[in-house]
């Protein structure tokens, strides 16, 4: 009985790593609309295609997460030691009006869009979040290199940064 109790835990932490590395977004993540600072609407695969060409980092948070705000410094490290990267800032804040006051008071540099839905939405469903901050890393060509990394990743995000990557 044991060994099946093991073999069966070893297969659901064997799907479950599976899907924690995904390669390419979903439709519905593609096809969503985000707000721009200049109050905009543009889609995922619209931000994702304004970067091509560059390393990108995608921190999923927002002001009212605690764990966010703790990061920012790590992330602000992260900038400064990868100047040729590009950091996109995706807020699941409940407020234009937070998204942008959070943004000025933190001094986050980069490009910046408010999700306009809880973690729970369709996007947050749509990337399978369940954690944020989170960092979702893509080379040049718009391909994710790495699906799910948490405030506690930040060497590991360094580290695949400072790579060669060629896909």
């Amino acid at each position: 009985m044991k060994k099946i109790f093991s073999l069966a835990i070893l297969i659901l932490l064997n799907i479950s790593c599976s899907k924690a590395q995904e390669t390419s977004f979903s439709k519905e993540a593609l096809s969503f609309q985000l707000t721009s600072l200049e109050d905009t609407k543009i889609s995922f695969k619209e931000i994702i295609k304004k970067h091509k060409g560059k390393k990108v980092v995608l921190e999923l948070w927002a002001t009212w997460c605690g764990d966010c705000v703790k990061n920012i410094p790590n992330v602000k490290t992260l900038e400064a030691n990868n100047p040729n990267v590009d950091f996109v800032f995706l807020s699941f804040d409940k407020t234009a009006e937070a998204w942008k006051e959070g943004i000025k008071k933190y001094d986050l540099k980069g490009d910046h869009y408010l999700v306009g839905e809880t973690m729970k939405g369709v996007f947050g469903k749509a990337v399978n979040l369940d954690w944020i901050p989170r960092y979702i890393v893509l080379n040049e060509k718009g391909e994710i290199i790495l699906y799910r990394a948490i405030e506690t990743d930040n060497d590991k995000v360094e580290a695949l940064l400072k790579q060669e990557i060629s896909k």
